[in-house]
């Protein structure tokens, strides 16, 4: 889409020039170029929000039935399951607990606590101090779909390093930060694998609606 005179003249500014510039700088200084590959951006971050959607869900629906499965119907109550979670190393640290008591705090519901921890509350739930009583036992059966050549072990592992990805990558989004640089086609993998592990017919259904692909292969 072209632009007229006065959007080339009027939008940078709107953007800002320190964040224009990294578009400005990768299209060589042309401003249209530069407007194009904004949009664009914008576009595929917009597109990245349903898998991230489908993803997060499908992965904390995952761990939720694991964790109930060990610790009943009202975990997120049972200091038992409370004190197993990892604490921060250093206080300014992102802390599990506390996020869980504070919002298990304001909560009625299971379902209310699920959706309102943190997305970094559901990765400290896939470390290794849950290998024993959690994921030994329930890995394979919230995630039939992860591969069997992988042990209960390196599968829990990959979904702890993959869910640091997502959330950093998410974030990045949720800012407005350029994400045209990264090699999106791997961002979009991550979280499919992912939702083929939890059920692989829900994989099948994003590949039917996401628009990422058409995009990239659109890319200014």
């Amino acid at each position: 889409m072209p632009f007229t005179a006065d959007e080339v003249t009027h939008l940078p500014a709107v953007i800002s020039g320190p964040r224009f510039a990294t578009y400005l700088q990768a299209r060589g200084g042309h401003v249209e170029d530069a407007l194009a590959l904004y949009v664009w951006n914008a576009e595929v971050s917009a597109a990245f929000m349903v898998p991230i959607h489908l993803c997060e869900v499908a992965i904390r629906n995952a761990a939720a039935e694991a964790i109930e499965a060990v610790h009943g119907p009202t975990w997120p109550w049972v200091n038992g399951f409370v004190r197993s979670l990892p604490r921060p190393r250093r206080p300014f640290d992102y802390d599990p607990q506390t996020n869980l008591r504070q919002v298990a705090g304001r909560q009625p519901t299971v379902g209310k606590v699920v959706s309102e921890v943190n997305f970094a509350f559901w990765e400290k739930v896939f470390t290794t101090g849950q290998d024993e009583r959690m994921w030994n036992p329930h890995f394979r059966t919230v995630l039939p779909g992860a591969p069997g050549a992988l042990s209960v072990a390196q599968a829990r592992s990959k979904v702890f390093s993959d869910l640091v990805t997502i959330r950093k990558f998410r974030n990045r989004i949720a800012h407005h930060e350029p994400i045209f640089a990264r090699t999106l086609r791997d961002d979009y993998a991550v979280m499919r694998e992912l939702i083929e592990w939890r059920r692989p017919d829900a994989a099948a259904w994003l590949d039917k609606v996401e628009r990422i692909s058409a995009l990239l292969a659109a890319r200014p």
